[in-house]
Order: C-alpha cells, then structure tokens, then sequence
C-alpha cells in the first residue's frame, strides 16, 4: 500500500524568512500566556486552602438562643424593627392569630441551623432533636471575658494539617475608661494653642532662617566645587532645596538654589558633549579613574536634566497661574520665581552652547523672546544676540534661527520686531569668514631636502624633521572645525534668514516686522543670490510707491537697494535714479526732535549712494544734495548737524567743482528751485550755501568748526582745517559721539566763576524813593464810607 502523501506543502526559505519572526512572537506570547493562566490557578487553590483553614478554626456550633445575651442593644433594635414591620395583632382576628402559630411551630427551616450546610431530612433520619444538640454544647459562666483568637500559619503534619492560634490578650474596659480619664488631661496639655509672634519677632525668626538656608547652600556648593567628581551626589541634595517648603523663606531660598545651580554648571561642565554609553562599551572592564569619570559624567547630566525640567515647571507655572495643593508660593510670587528661571536659562544658553540639552533650552528661550512681558522679552532677546555674537562655528546660531522661523511662521507673522532684528547681530560676512579660514588653515612652508642639504647638517636635519612633525600635529590639533564646515553652517543659516524675509515681503508688507526685515536685508544684501536682484528690486521699488511705508522704512528699503547694486549688482544694468529721488524727497521729512530718528540710516545711504558710486553721480546731483543736506542741518539736533556736515566735507572732496557752490555768481542758465524733488533739474549750481553762515554762530562749538572750515573751501591743512579727532572720524562715529541720548553736552560746558559778587537788590530797593512815598501816604490814610448816590451821576449821563 503507498505511504500516504502528505498534502501540508513545505515553505519556502523566503516564505520561512518572512513569517519566522511572528511565529516565534506569537509562540512567546502563547508560552507567557499559559505560564500567566497556570499562576492564577495555582494561586486560587492556595487562597481556598487557606480560607478552609480559617473556616475550621473559627467554625462554632450557633446555639438557638444566645446563653449571655451578647449585644443587648442590638437585639432591642431588631425585635423593635421587627414589631415595625409585623402588623399590630389587635388589628387581626383571633382564627387568624391562632393559625399564624400552628404554622410557626410546624415550619422546620425556622428551628433548623441556617448557617450548617446539613440538609433538612439528615436531621430526621437521626431522630436527633434540638435539645439534645443544644445540651451537648459545653456551658460557658457569664463572668468569664470572651477570648479572641489570633489565627496563626498551620503546620502540615503526617496527620495533617494542623492550626495554630493564640489568645488576644484582653483589656478590661474599667482599665480604658480609666486610662482614657488619664489621657484627657494630657491632650489638653499637648493641645495649647501656639504662641502668636509679633510682626518684629516674626521677621527676626525668617532672618534666621534664612541665614541657615544660606550657610547650607554655601557649603554645598563650596563641597562640590572642590572636588566635583567625588561630590557629585550633592548636587541632588542641592537641587532639592528647590522644593523648600517653608512658607517664610520658600521663594528666597528657591531663587537662591536656582542661580547657585546655575554658577555650578557653567564652572563644573566640562568642554565637550557627554554622550550615552553604549552596550559594549558598558560591558567592558575598566580601570577605577575612568570608571570614576563616567560615573560623575553621568550624574551630571541627569542632575542638569532634572534642573531644567525644574526651571521649564517654573515657567509654566506663572504661565498656566494654578496654585498648587502644597499653597506654599503665592500666585504673586510666580512671577519673580519665573523671571529667575528664565534668567538662568538665558545665562545657561550663552555659556553652555556645547553641552547637553542645548537645543531644548532654545526651545524654550524663543517663545518666551515675543511674551507680554516687556522684562521676559528683552532678556531673552538679549542673551540671544549675545549668543549670535559669541558663536563664531555657527552650529548654535543655525539652532536658534530655525527654531525663531518656525515660530514666526506658526504665529503668522504677528510677533514683536525684536526677534527678527535679533538676526542682524549674526557673525555673516564673506569677508571675516575668509579671513577666519587662513588664519586656521595658513599654509606652512617646510623645507625641501635640498634645501636642507645644503644649508642644514646631518644632526641639525635630524632635529629639524623632528620638529616638522611635531608641527604639523600640533596644527591638526589645533584646527578643530574645518572652514568648509563652517561654510556649510553659515550659508545653511543665511538660506533659512532670507526665507523668513522673502516670506514676511510677500504676505505680509504692512505688518511692523517689515522695518526690522528691510535692516536685515540691507546688511546681507551682499550675500543675495544675484538671480533674486531683479525681483527684489522691483518688490522694493513698489513698496516706496505704494505710500503705506514711513519715511524710515522707506529709508531702509533705499539703503537695501544701494547695498544690493554696490556689491555683486555692479553686473547689472539698472538706473536706480528713482531710489536718489526718492531720498532727496524724503531729507525734509526727518524726525528733527530728541529721537533723532532716520539721521544715521541716511547718512548710511549717503555713503553707499554718492561716495562709493562716485563714477555714477552726475556734478548735477551731487550739488543739489550738499544744498540740500546744509539746509537740513539747520533745523536738526547738533549731533545730527555734525553728521550732515562730515558728509558734506567727504562730498566736497569726492566731487572737488562742487566749490562752486561757495561763490556767489550764478553758474549758467536758471534759478534754482528749492520746492522741486528731482535732484538733477533744480539747477542747484544757481545757488549759495548760505546757510554755512548761519551754522558759524551756532551754539555747539563743533558746528561752529565745521562751519567755518566748509566755507574754507574744506582744506585739508592750514589753520582752518580741521584736527585729526574729528578729520579721520566717519560721519556715523561723529553722530554717535555727539549724541545727547545721556542727556550729556559734548564738549562739556565751562562753569563761569566770577571773583566780583554783584550786590543782588531784594524788597523795597528795587523801588524809587518817591514812589514808595506815595505808598506809605495812601497806606496810612484811614479808609472813610462815603453814601453811594448813583442818581446823581445819572442825571448828569442823561443831560
């Protein structure tokens, strides 16, 4: 007979492959599965064996009425609930009574032991009555107190089981209310009410207090700085003073902790990323020292995390304002605890930018830069500026950066303009990071070995290729980051600063960013790709006309363009005669008050528009700004006065026919018009600087010098040129040094110190002699009523 084939078709390898690991899953999880089912049933016997147990032990025969009569109180109430329940038997007849009980008696569940599982018919059979099972439980005397038993674990024996218990030892009750008269007193002794402080001894006691939180902080943190690796463990006891629970000092202390916790890190941590041990790492043996370092290391970081995560509470607290269940910190106080915290966090993200959790600290500085807070807000911009400043690599400032343009984004562009103008603090100029790459990658020259041949002997060649090696190991050391890195972060940067700014140009032009956007543009605008200038131009060309701008955002959008057209824009042909017109209109629209707002933007613009395009700038237009820019400097602040000034001396010199200006014949044909906004038709070679004249006797004596030295002709030597203080400074560091921002004058006025003392006349001698005559004879006249006859004069009026 064939053996019989088996139909089950054998799986395939890849079929094997692809299944293997759900069966052997699902296998586990079966084998857990019984293994968890077996253990339940294994412990359901266990605990019905021991509930047997205890129902032998404790099992009594229930006699049918009770010998001692226990709980008398009890029975009252259910014999008085039972006659509530029962209907009154006046109100039933006789016949009826008499019937209730004869059923009464025969009824043999109401006489049999409810609580024994027997059946009803055992009792029958046996023809034992209720009597004889009560006589045969064991009399007990009334006097004697009840035993409780205390069941105990029982013995497993070849008979079997065996239980064990042990009497409770029992207490007699006269004893208690004795014992109980006893403690009364005592309560009322422990139970006094607490002292009142007076506000002074109040203050005294939270001094003191203090005082010893302090004197404990110090000295934890005086231990860890010694020796940090060994001391690491205090930074837990340290960190949990930040739970303080004393209502008095509570909010001091944490303050205190915070920015004790805060000086720990910065001096303890070291100068690199701690990362996570791997599994083998962990595996292998070590010596003590380096099992020592990772131990420290790793206490670090987990105390550093827990810090943050306290100092991130902190912050959501005042945030969320929910008072906690302890009501330790009053809401009032969440404010100054989360001004603290993020003060720490702004400390610690300027100083660490290398350490662990770098990024989850930028998470939290950056929404806290656009919060309501005006004091929350400038610290947190402040320390990101600081931290733009600082980075030189780049790797911490493109953090920061994404995370600001995703925020931007995700609130639609309503934010305050003091994150965006956070950007123009970034270390991005072409020309630094070059000269930051020679100056890490400068090339060595070593001598060929030809050369060393025949300068160098044998010994001296030796050493010399000694010290070539060591040389250039100390140079791969040295050079940390590659330049390309480096590159590579700050155009990964820029890309992400532009797009903020491209996208805030076009979606939202009337938003307040737009200024800070325009600022940001016209400093890395020489970084734009040149395929966007055309585009750009146009878009900013479009905003000037539109009207909706204020004269310094359209300053900024003329400063954008120049600075666009001055460095890679050179290859393009456009006229940018419309952004020219445009500024000379907008000179007379300064802020010309204490804010001196627009003034160095436009001596900004005028340096990149007149002085580096030179080439460019027609005679025409150059005049027509230096009249203007000298009747501008008439009505602004002294300061400002002197940077028009400066600029107009550089002017001078850059375009030397512009002399013509400080004659007074006409130059060809027209009149000048001063009302006309295009530069280059308002004939301005008609006119004088007139009102160089005017600023000779202006109040600053620096106007004065200016002055006098433009209608000199602006020598460059001779008594009315100028001293190299003021000669070799540029416009925008004159407007600055001459500021009156501090409320301070520059130069400092001279006291005049007189030696003669006028005699200064007080009260009557100010009066001539006869008048005060005339005075005292009208004073001493006695004042005498005369009648009032008004008809009199009436009659007169009317004649």
């Amino acid at each position: 007979m064939k053996a019989r084939r088996n139909k089950k078709q054998v799986p395939s390898f890849r079929k094997l492959l692809k299944t293997s690991k759900i069966k052997l899953e699902n296998k586990l999880k079966n084998k857990q599965f019984k293994q968890q089912s077996t253990l339940k049933k294994y412990r359901k016997e266990q605990r019905k064996l021991r509930q047997a147990v205890k129902d032998a032990v404790s099992k009594k025969p229930v006699p049918l009425e009770d010998p001692k009569e226990k709980r008398p109180g009890k029975r009252i109430e259910r014999e008085e609930g039972e006659e509530e329940e029962a209907l009154p038997l006046d109100m039933m007849d006789e016949d009826d009574l008499q019937l209730m009980k004869d059923l009464g008696q025969r009824a043999s569940f109401l006489t049999r032991d409810i609580s024994s599982s027997e059946p009803v018919h055992v009792k029958k059979r046996k023809h034992e009555s209720v009597i004889d099972k009560y006589e045969k439980i064991p009399r007990t005397l009334q006097t004697a107190p009840e035993k409780e038993l205390i069941h105990l674990l029982p013995i497993k024996d070849k008979s079997g089981i065996i239980p064990q218990t042990r009497e409770k030892p029992v207490i007699d009750s006269n004893q208690d209310e004795e014992d109980q008269e006893e403690m009364e007193p005592e309560e009322e002794i422990i139970e006094k009410p607490i002292k009142e402080l007076t506000l002074e001894e109040h203050l005294i006691e939270r001094k003191k207090k203090l005082q010893e939180r302090k004197m404990h902080i110090a000295a934890l943190a005086s231990a860890i700085l010694s020796d940090p690796e060994s001391n690491i463990k205090k930074l837990k006891e340290l960190r949990s003073m930040l739970m303080e629970q004393d209502p008095d000092v509570a909010v001091t202390v944490r303050k205190l902790v915070i920015v004790s916790l805060m000086e720990l890190f910065k001096d303890i941590t070291p100068s690199y990323k701690i990362r996570p041990l791997t599994e083998a790492e962990k595996s292998t043996k070590i010596r003590k020292e380096t099992q020592k370092l990772r131990e420290f290391e790793e206490g670090l970081v987990s105390q550093y995390r827990f810090y943050l995560e306290n100092l991130e509470q902190m912050i959501k607290d005042w945030k969320q304002r929910k008072l906690k269940k302890s009501n330790v910190v009053s809401l009032k106080a969440y404010k100054g605890l989360a001004e603290v915290a993020v003060k720490s966090l702004c400390e610690l993200l300027v100083a660490l930018p290398h350490f662990n959790f770098h990024n989850n600290i930028i998470v939290l500085i950056v929404p806290l830069m656009n919060d309501m807070s005006k004091s929350i807000s400038e610290m947190c911009c402040e320390a990101v500026k600081k931290l733009f400043k600082q980075d030189k690599l780049g790797q911490a400032s493109l953090g920061v950066i994404k995370v600001i343009s995703g925020f931007v984004k995700g609130r639609n562009y309503e934010v305050r303009p003091e994150m965006l103008k956070t950007f123009l603090c970034l270390r991005i100029k072409e020309v630094e990071v070059k000269k930051d790459t020679e100056d890490i990658n400068k090339p060595k020259k070593f001598m060929t070995f030809k050369e060393k041949r025949k300068t160098l002997s044998r010994m001296q060649r030796k050493w010399k290729k000694a010290e070539e090696k060591l040389e250039r190991e100390l140079r791969e050391a040295e050079a940390s980051e590659s330049t390309e890195k480096k590159l590579k972060l700050h155009t990964e940067t820029l890309n992400i600063v532009f797009v903020t700014y491209f996208r805030i140009l076009k979606k939202a032009q009337r938003s307040p960013l737009l200024p800070a956007v325009l600022e940001g543009l016209a400093k890395f605008a020489h970084l734009i790709n040149v395929e966007f200038f055309d585009d750009l131009l146009v878009v900013l060309h479009s905003l000037i006309e539109s009207g909706d701008l204020s004269y310094q955002e359209s300053l900024h959008c003329v400063q954008t363009a120049f600075h666009i057209l001055s460095g890679q824009g050179d290859v393009l042909n456009i006229d940018p005669m419309k952004f020219y017109t445009h500024l000379y209109k907008t000179l007379f629209k300064l802020h010309a008050g204490a804010t001196n707002e627009g003034v160095e933007t436009v001596l900004q613009c005028l340096d990149v528009m007149l002085t580096k395009r030179r080439k460019q700038v027609s005679q025409q237009r150059a005049l027509a700004f230096i009249k203007r820019l000298c009747t501008l400097a008439l009505h602004v602040l002294p300061n400002s006065s002197i940077g028009i000034l400066a600029t107009n001396r550089i002017l001078m010199h850059t375009f030397p026919k512009t002399d013509l200006l400080l004659d007074n014949e006409s130059q060809g044909s027209g009149v000048f018009l001063p009302e006309l906004d295009e530069p280059e038709y308002c004939n301005a070679q008609n006119t004088a600087l007139w009102e160089l004249h005017a600023l000779r006797r202006h109040y600053h004596p620096i106007v004065q010098k200016f002055a006098v030295h433009l209608i000199a002709g602006a020598p460059s030597e001779g008594s009315e040129a100028l001293k190299p203080e003021l000669s070799r400074r540029s416009a925008a560091e004159l407007f600055e040094a001459y500021s009156m921002a501090a409320m301070t004058f520059n130069p400092p006025v001279e006291s005049s110190n007189s030696k003669r003392k006028d005699k200064v006349l007080q009260g009557d001698s100010f009066l001539n002699e006869e008048l005060s005559q005339l005075i005292k004879r009208h004073c001493s006249q006695v004042a005498t009523q005369l009648p009032l006859d008004f008809t009199k004069c009436l009659e007169t009026s009317l004649r």
